[in-house]
């Protein structure tokens, strides 16, 4: 099976498609490894605070199974890094991105991602 890449939510994954419904511009899309970790906060505000709720927002886990926009899939070029190394290395690039902007927005993201290390366990 050709690998994929696609978003689902603010995150992009590498992983196969499984079922495709172009009708519905959908596809179901299961995750083998993290390339980005999705934005925390409210995805229709984004860089917002002042929402009514400030979203904590978990990469999709290994082998989850997602129904994601068939229109965000490509092919993926490279080798499948481990799903493990590929959600810390994810997960330090949004906190690096983050500590360069002092925004309450990215204030509030990194408390919320630093949560997250703890579930993650790394």
């Amino acid at each position: 099976m050709e690998l994929s890449q696609a978003k689902y939510k603010s995150g992009i994954y590498i992983g196969n498609v499984l079922e495709v419904r172009k009708e519905e511009n959908r596809a179901l899309f299961q995750v083998l490894a993290v390339l980005t970790h999705p934005n925390q906060g409210d995805l229709h505000h984004p860089k917002q605070i002042d929402v009514p709720f400030f979203h904590e927002r978990k990469a999709l886990a290994y082998l989850e199974k997602a129904w994601v926009p068939f229109s965000t899939v490509k092919p993926y070029e490279g080798e499948l890094p481990d799903y493990e190394l590929s959600l810390k290395a994810a997960w330090e690039a949004a906190c690096e991105r983050l500590q360069n902007d002092d925004s309450d927005w990215a204030v509030k993201s990194l408390q919320l991602l630093k949560e997250l290390r703890k579930e993650y366990s790394f």
